[in-house]
């Protein structure tokens, strides 16, 4: 089975559902395969003003029962190009071997409850430094680099392939063909209970050809 999760690093419902990320990860992680990829946000996809953000925040933080509301103080106006330096930075640490959660993570904590700016390159560079141990400066120039780039656009690409608008996206599939994708969704529940489903399709799938190996030609 291979877990797929499209993300935006500055996006706030991507800083929810990484909770969810992780414990899918301890969960399975003997039996399924976890990959993320960025799915950068245009610029009109992020809220007009602070007001607009922070009433965006205090929203989610209550249909989530959160006991906080996370910082919007990262944020800064305009936006002619969105928000691309945190994500350009994470794959930047990819790109140098730190290719587990802990950069991202350590970048939507940082705008979110410190307010941190992480829109600029070189604040998201000192942040995914820090928790990385790479060189800052390492990851400022690997970050404006044409590989990373162009990986950037190939893996949004492959999630507007899905025809699917809302990030966090998480796209399921197994051995068998099945695929299901959430696009949206943070909470662990719907996740978990597709995913047993599928594997327990699995099971059966290979239960059955040990008893009947094949179809009649």
């Amino acid at each position: 089975m291979k877990i797929t999760y499209y993300l935006e690093v500055t996006s706030s419902w991507c800083f929810w559902a990484e909770p969810t990320w992780a414990e899918l990860k301890r969960r399975y992680a003997e039996r399924a395969e976890f990959q993320w990829k960025i799915a950068l946000m245009n610029a009109d996809d992020f809220p007009a003003s602070h007001a607009q953000y922070d009433w965006f925040l205090q929203r989610s933080a209550s249909v989530l029962g959160s006991p906080f509301v996370p910082n919007s103080g990262y944020y800064e106006l305009p936006l002619p190009h969105g928000y691309p330096a945190a994500s350009a930075v994470a794959e930047a640490a990819r790109d140098l071997g730190v290719a587990g959660d802990e950069v991202r993570c350590a970048l939507s904590q940082a705008a979110y409850r410190e307010g941190k700016k992480v829109g600029r390159l070189d604040v998201a560079a000192e942040i995914a430094a820090a928790a990385s141990g790479l060189d800052a400066a390492l990851l400022r120039e690997r970050a404006q680099s044409r590989e990373v780039a162009a990986r950037l656009q190939a893996t949004t690409a492959e999630f507007h392939a899905l025809q699917v608008s809302q990030r966090p996206t998480f796209v399921i599939e197994d051995a068998i063909g099945d695929r299901a994708v959430f696009s949206g969704l943070v909470r662990l529940e719907p996740l978990v209970a597709t995913i047993d489903a599928m594997q327990a399709d699995v099971a059966a799938y290979a239960e059955f050809r040990t008893r009947r190996p094949g179809p009649p030609a």
